[in-house]
């Protein structure tokens, strides 16, 4: 049931590769989360739906929240000085939605607390529906970032600037960056 937790050779040097590499991590908790529900409502709250809950949880209350921090912090500032239409509205959405999966983590988060702790039954239809909105929702804010809006903001980012959200990333995450 659960996927490897492989690290992307993305550094901190490549910013935006990183932030192309959490996307990949991100779909994978999705996938996770959903084949968890199933598997709680087969064969309980078990050692492995536990280990998953635990894995689901460090994902979504760790790297998620700083990721979206990168985005916000960045990404999405640079490209509102010089938005066109289309960009702006894009980013609007995009907003919206960080907003909207933190409220819909909200849910997801008792209940894996629930599992974490061997204690869950089958999820009840709120969690049920709140794991399909948040999967899907998910995979199209990553299709936008990924097809319109990283490629936008790399286009107009210097290397100095890039290499000042690569050591912002780093040093917000506690990793001392660049390391020679």
């Amino acid at each position: 049931m659960l996927p490897s937790d492989d690290r992307s050779t993305a550094g901190f040097d490549q910013p935006f590769a990183l932030l192309r590499s959490c996307h990949a991590r991100m779909e994978r908790m999705d996938a996770l989360l959903l084949r968890l529900i199933e598997h709680v409502h087969t064969n309980g709250a078990d050692a492995q739906a536990q280990q998953a809950a635990t894995t689901i949880l460090r994902y979504f209350d760790r790297a998620a929240p700083l990721h979206h921090e990168d985005e916000e912090r960045h990404v999405f500032p640079l490209l509102r000085q010089q938005a066109d239409e289309d960009e702006a509205a894009w980013l609007d959405r995009l907003e919206a939605d960080h907003r909207a999966l933190a409220a819909l983590w909200t849910i997801l988060r008792v209940w894996l607390q629930l599992v974490q702790g061997g204690q869950a039954q089958s999820a009840d239809a709120q969690t049920t529906e709140a794991a399909a909105h948040f999967s899907a929702m998910h995979a199209e804010h990553i299709t936008l970032e990924n097809t319109r809006i990283f490629p936008a903001a790399q286009a107009r980012m210097r290397a100095a600037q890039i290499a000042a959200m690569g050591q912002d990333m780093a040093a917000r995450r506690g990793v001392r960056w660049p390391t020679g």
